[in-house]
């Protein structure tokens, strides 16, 4: 059975749990092999190159963009990347040579991004090009060097493992990223070899510029399509539960166990992503499942996500939400029986890049949720400007998700669950594919809702 394995950064920088529960585990002789892993950057190192993702704080690429001296910042992350370097010591990470590795790695980056600045200075290109050239280049840096100590690793615990480096510095060849990715695997026995890959790959298209920080699952899904893996793993810090066990408590949250696409398509809509929705749909449409496992519960069995499963018996599987977001009402008495109205609206959100979450109307007003973020208030302020009538507040979303849910109940013992909490639902949405109730309310609130919806939806211990 081959599968392609995905680690991700906070477990990375807990490699020797890795080595330990996920590459060796039970496992002796010919059962180690068989396995592609594709490792993200450790913690925190892409928001160091770029920006960091949550709070905005701007990388090095910022003094790329900036014209400022990102040959310093490149020397000072470097001596950071050394001492991670050093904690690896232990478990078998031969210092000089890691040493060696990302110091003429970062010196490559340093001279590339040199010759591109001097271009951009010479105003005869587009600069939108180079800068995206500029964020491929430093994004790499991150996953070729905790591939490379990987591989070094396992050969110095006695494994034999191949650092695959996709990110492409030692050639100037003009492959797309589907090439790239055949041109490095074509040839290897996989039964004989582990394989670690880098997170990044190098295309003709840029990997960041169609999937930016999801990049890592892009690779990682088209590496599972390519070699025709049997499934493809996901490990990460946690498990993919019924609610968040900081919300609700460790009793109250367990493994979801099976779910399907769809799911992980809602879920990646608010958020929580199971994986990046642009990396699911090749696994989908070749027929790879997911299996979604724990770090640092090795022998669970995770949760598996495939094609065709709906839940035997009806059952809400998760409930999820963000207290990010804002609720966009635009009201207008002229909106009623006006076809293409909300095509009017949706020009703004399009032109300003922002996507809504959902969307619920009536016959003048139409309300949308988005993230709350710097691009959605310059688009309320259009909004205010052109329509009649424009409310923007922070809100909460909350969402009962399930294969199987379908049927009458569901709603009714959501929003009784809702109302005995004294929550009042400020805005409602579900397709007629009833796959997934939301349910705006106060932010407030969210915390809450999320506690009273497990309780009254989901299967747990504490039932």
């Amino acid at each position: 059975m081959l599968t392609v394995e995905k680690i991700g950064g906070t477990s990375m920088s807990q490699f020797q749990d890795v080595l330990n529960n996920i590459i060796k585990g039970n496992r002796k002789g010919d059962a180690l092999y068989n396995r592609i892993f594709v490792v993200s950057a450790y913690n925190n190192v892409t928001n160091w190159l770029l920006e960091h993702k949550k709070t905005g704080e701007p990388g090095i690429y910022h003094k790329f963009l900036q014209g400022e001296d990102f040959s310093s910042a490149l020397d000072d992350f470097c001596k950071r990347l050394l001492l991670i370097n050093d904690g690896f010591a232990d478990i078998g990470l031969d210092l000089k040579e890691a040493r060696d590795f990302i110091r003429f790695r970062v010196d490559q980056a340093k001279t590339i991004l040199y010759s591109l600045s001097k271009v951009l200075a010479s105003g005869y290109v587009n600069q939108t090009d180079i800068y995206l050239a500029a964020r491929e280049i430093l994004s790499s840096i991150g996953e070729a060097h905790s591939a490379w100590n990987s591989t070094n690793i396992l050969n110095n615990n006695g494994i034999n493992a191949r650092f695959v480096d996709l990110c492409g510095f030692n050639d100037s060849e003009p492959l797309t990223i589907d090439q790239r990715i055949h041109k490095e695997f074509k040839d290897i026995d996989f039964s004989k070899v582990l394989c670690i890959a880098t997170g990044y790959t190098k295309g003709t298209e840029g990997i960041m510029r169609a999937f930016d920080r999801g990049y890592s699952e892009v690779t990682f899904s088209k590496i599972a399509v390519e070699v025709k893996a049997d499934e493809a793993v996901i490990h990460k810090e946690y498990h993919l539960s019924s609610a968040d066990p900081k919300i609700v408590g460790v009793e109250n949250s367990v493994p979801v166990g099976h779910t399907n696409y769809i799911i992980a398509d809602q879920l990646a809509d608010i958020g929580m992503e199971a994986i990046h929705p642009k990396a699911a749909k090749p696994l989908e449409l070749a027929g790879i499942n997911i299996r979604i496992k724990n770090t640092f519960e090795p022998e669970h069995p995770g949760t598996v996500i495939s094609r065709d499963y709906i839940s035997p018996e009806p059952r809400v599987e998760i409930v999820s939400g963000s207290r990010k977001v804002i609720a966009i009402e635009v009201h207008d008495p002229m909106m009623v029986g006006e076809p293409g109205f909300d095509g009017r609206i949706m020009q703004y959100f399009q032109k300003y890049g922002v996507s809504y979450i959902l969307k619920s109307t009536n016959a003048n007003s139409i309300t949308m949720v988005v993230w709350d973020n710097p691009k959605s208030a310059e688009l309320i302020k259009v909004l205010t400007d052109v329509f009649y009538q424009v409310t923007a507040r922070p809100v909460a979303i909350v969402c009962a998700m399930g294969t199987n849910i379908a049927m009458p109940g569901f709603l009714y013992r959501a929003t009784k669950a809702l109302y005995e909490k004294g929550i009042n639902i400020e805005s409602f949405a579900q397709s007629l594919m009833q796959v997934n109730m939301q349910f705006v309310i106060n932010r407030e609130h969210y915390e809450e809702a999320v506690i009273a919806l497990n309780k009254e939806l989901c299967h747990h211990k504490a039932s």
